[in-house]
């Protein structure tokens, strides 16, 4: 029955967001632009200003915005299955920090600015560098975690936050040599879907695809894992190798969305929390309820984004997830307190 309310909340909202902009235009419009999308009507006979600004300018940044937000959220309930951290977010192990710095360092070098080859016409250079950012800082936080014994949830957190850190130090010395470019660098960091286009939408959803399916292929074994190392052993989960998969999987995830919006946090931190309430624990229902809710909580994140201010300008879409998602949290964790006091003995 929730999954129901999500897909029909998520449809009815892929829709309404596509009327609000600047420029006024009619339900019947847009509606017709979707029908003729599908064969239903003739292309022709639309205004073409009004075809491209519902199909190429709103939606375009529409979906990609479900795109975002359905990844995020769905990684950050991987994360925290694989880590048994009710805390772990797409950003625990360093994987955003590594994005945020290939992007820091693309913007840095003028990179976004040049020439931009065929193959990414009209996409640029900054998606490709985060993404690249996010891979290695992957890597780093694997090998360290190697040589500190192995992918133990401790060491991967740790090696993490070490990551992170690091990345973080990168970034502010990068802006601090470059003070012309600071803007454009907080601006990305801050998190926005300004300016994105179907270019966007289809360097990231192959990626996003990919990872949705090899951790759907993995929720059995993240039941299990979440008995502990040893339960999951005798029971004969392989818990390195899935750890080491879902990994890779969530970090795929996380690097496309960071790659293509900057760094947005909380999505990936709440949405696996509030659905919990409802689906309860186990994976395949929650990577679907969190898919959905974090469609739904980033297409209207960023529709108020880009018209909550009056003279058109845009705030940008992480301010508004942290302002919706820390009391939310909050209140999640005040609710969860008062049910553990009612059930103790």
């Amino acid at each position: 029955m929730l999954f129901s309310i999500f897909t029909a909340v998520l449809f009815l909202s892929l829709f309404l967001t596509c009327l609000i902009g600047a420029v006024s235009i009619a339900p019947g419009e847009i509606f017709r632009v979707f029908l003729a999308q599908l064969g239903v009507v003739d292309l022709n006979s639309i205004d073409p200003s009004i075809f491209a600004i519902i199909w190429d300018i709103r939606f375009s940044r529409i979906l990609l915005s479900a795109l975002v937000g359905c990844a995020l959220a769905i990684s950050g309930a991987a994360f925290q299955g694989v880590l048994i951290n009710p805390l772990a977010d797409p950003f625990t192990i360093g994987v955003a920090s590594g994005a945020a710095f290939g992007a820091t360092l693309a913007i840095f070098l003028g990179s976004a600015f040049g020439e931009i080859p065929a193959w990414v016409q009209g996409l640029g250079i900054i998606p490709i560098f985060g993404f690249l950012g996010a891979m290695v800082a992957l890597f780093f936080v694997i090998a360290f975690s190697r040589l500190s014994g192995g992918l133990r949830r401790e060491t991967m957190i740790l090696s993490g936050i070490v990551v992170a850190t690091f990345l973080s130090a990168l970034i502010s010395l990068l802006k601090a040599l470059d003070e012309e470019s600071v803007q454009a660098i907080v601006f990305w960091i801050m998190g926005s879907l300004q300016g994105r286009s179907w270019a966007h939408v289809g360097f990231a959803m192959p990626y996003i695809v990919c990872g949705i399916v090899m951790l759907f292929f993995l929720t059995r074994e993240l039941d299990i894992m979440t008995l502990g190392d040893e339960q999951a052993k005798q029971l004969g989960v392989n818990v390195e190798k899935i750890r080491y998969l879902v990994l890779i999987g969530a970090s795929i995830l996380t690097a496309a969305c960071v790659s293509v919006s900057g760094v947005i946090g909380f999505v990936g931190l709440v949405i696996p929390h509030m659905v919990r309430l409802g689906l309860g624990a186990r994976h395949t229902p929650l990577f679907i309820g969190s898919g959905l809710l974090g469609a739904i909580t980033m297409i209207w994140s960023d529709a108020i984004s880009r018209s909550i201010l009056p003279g058109g300008e845009e705030i940008p879409v992480g301010v508004i997830t942290a302002l919706i998602g820390g009391p939310v949290f909050f209140l999640i964790l005040v609710k969860s307190k008062k049910e553990d006091l009612e059930t103790e003995p």
